[in-house]
């Protein structure tokens, strides 16, 4: 795990087009704005967690091909 500190107004970019900017801290809250391509998820933990049992069986499944 790679831990970076940033100020507000700061920003850390990630290949594939992914940029994280720190927006506003107050007190123990940090407010934070993420860019990316519109093909990448960017979830809350919380949702990815909730939604693994349902992307598990999409992933599992064969491939069919297009007629």
């Amino acid at each position: 795990m790679l831990v970076l500190s940033r100020k507000p107004g700061e920003k850390v970019v990630i290949t594939g087009g992914i940029t994280i900017s720190v927006l506003e801290v107050v007190g123990c809250r940090v407010k934070l704005g993420i860019e990316a391509p519109d093909q990448v998820r960017v979830l809350r933990a919380e949702m990815a967690r909730w939604l693994e049992p349902y992307e598990a069986p999409r992933a599992a499944a064969p491939q069919q091909d297009s007629p």
